[in-house]
């Protein structure tokens, strides 16, 4: 029996066939969202995971709702949509975190909201990431450290941050507990 495929490798085809149905190289979109070709080149591949920013980046770039990149749909409502508590379209982009889109039957999206759930970890097992654009994440659960740059920031429910996702930052749950928090990204 073979076995699961992972998103990532569902999605690495579509970010390829959008970029040409656009006629876009891939320097051009390199370009337009702040990587490297390489980098392009590796999540066309199939073969790393993909960055939400970077899904969020191409399809903005590429004019079509994120929905099209993580669920080869698209996206037909236009004036409100409702998510139910325990749904939402699951984005499985990193294995350190558990994402799911809120609003992703919506179309003409300007901003894209998530509901994650980040487990807990050691201070030396954290994945540092950044991209364009900026964040305001709400608490819902738990205690989440977030270390921006060289500062650690320690939110509990009702918290809030809003920041540039451009500065390096890496998310865990303390207490040996999962915190889960809605992330606005744009």
């Amino acid at each position: 029996m073979s076995a699961e495929r992972k998103p990532y490798e569902e999605i690495a085809p579509r970010v390829r066939a959008l970029r040409e149905a656009v006629d876009m190289s891939l320097e051009e979109l390199a370009g337009r969202t702040g990587l490297s070709p390489e980098e392009v080149a590796r999540f066309e591949s199939g073969t790393v995971e993909i960055p939400v920013s970077f899904l969020y980046e191409t399809a903005r770039a590429c004019n079509v709702d994120l929905t099209v990149l993580l669920s080869g749909g698209d996206a037909h409502l236009k004036e409100y949509t409702v998510v139910r508590k325990g749904e939402g379209l699951s984005v499985d982009r990193r294995k350190d975190y558990a994402y799911k889109s809120l609003a992703y039957r919506f179309t003409h999206r300007r901003m894209e909201p998530f509901f994650i759930t980040v487990p807990p970890k050691e201070p030396d097992a954290l994945n540092f990431q950044s991209h364009p654009g900026q964040e305001f994440i709400y608490m819902l659960a738990g205690r989440l450290e977030i270390t921006l740059g060289d500062k650690r920031i320690v939110l509990e429910s009702g918290d809030s941050l809003y920041f540039a996702s451009r500065v390096p930052h890496a998310l865990r749950g303390l207490d040996g507990l999962p915190a889960e928090f809605i992330d606005v990204i744009n």
